[in-house]
């Protein structure tokens, strides 16, 4: 769907409680926003994105500007009727192509610029929770670059809050440009070290081998650095893989698995039959 195909439905007004910056001084600006909205009927989990309207007027004659952030926290009514969303916003700048000129992404400076107080206009959510399957023996297997940590970050603390004795696997692979960029397992937040002393949870980190050159996030070398393990979940008649982030990764994974499976005809009838079970999830822009 087009981005303007969202923007529909009911707009809530949403109070600006906190915004806190999760990324070290020197290194990409990636903010985690707490909002507030007075709405009863307003909830969403993990897996979901929230819509972010920004007041115009806009260049194209645009009477606001409309853009998707996935939510790093489930979010219900308390018994006051107050939701409380969090959002993980990466500040973006563009370079044109043709004239070499910069351009300030509008929703994320927008955002990332707003004082504590501020009012914003949301709506949504949009798309489909992340399902926490009924077994708690489930293995999962969790991909996600850059900002596609968040839904993880809710998803986790969601699936270890409902299943706190699970006996199944959780492999969570993470890919950023360099450890400055890794977002909620840096040095400013770690908010998945509360799970590594769990026998079932483990963390993993891809990085560029040279994160100041163009080299890609070597996510294809985390996974491979343990491929028989992770091999292993997706043979089984229960395993699920969640992946989150820019599309780009998906061409990855198809390349890495492809290896691991002997062949890429053999890796796409394995991923289909995932696809067709809804044991493979996606949540990519």
């Amino acid at each position: 769907m087009r981005l303007q195909d969202y923007d529909h439905g009911k707009r809530y007004a949403a109070r600006l409680a906190r915004s806190e910056r999760i990324t070290p001084p020197g290194s990409v600006e990636v903010r985690e926003l707490h909002l507030e909205v007075a709405a009863a009927d307003f909830r969403a989990s993990a897996g979901q994105s929230i819509g972010v309207i920004v007041p115009g007027p806009h260049a194209l004659g645009h009477a606001h500007h409309f853009r998707l952030y996935s939510i790093a926290a489930d979010c219900e009514p308390d018994a006051a009727g107050i939701a409380r969303p969090t959002l993980c916003v990466r500040r973006c700048n563009y370079i044109d192509d043709y004239s070499g000129e910069e351009y300030r992404g509008i929703a994320s400076n927008y955002l990332c610029d707003l004082a504590p107080g501020a009012s914003v206009t949301i709506n949504g959510p949009f798309g489909l929770p992340f399902e926490i399957p009924e077994d708690p023996a489930t293995d999962l297997l969790l991909i996600s670059m850059g900002t596609g940590i968040a839904p993880f970050r809710a998803f986790v603390a969601g699936l270890y809050r409902r299943q706190p004795d699970r006996a199944g696997r959780v492999q969570l692979f993470h890919g950023a440009a360099s450890g400055l960029e890794l977002l909620y397992m840096n040095d400013e937040r770690d908010d998945f070290s509360e799970y590594y002393d769990r026998g079932t949870f483990q963390a993993f980190k891809a990085l560029s081998p040279r994160p100041h050159w163009a080299d890609p996030i070597a996510m294809d070398y985390a996974i491979e650095q343990r491929a028989a393990e992770v091999w292993e979940m997706l043979a089984g008649a229960h395993a699920r893989v969640y992946v989150a982030g820019k599309a780009e990764i998906l061409a990855i994974l198809d390349r890495v698995f492809a290896e691991l499976a002997g062949s890429a005809a053999e890796w796409q009838e394995r991923k289909a039959r995932l696809k067709e079970e809804r044991r493979w999830v996606e949540l990519v822009y």
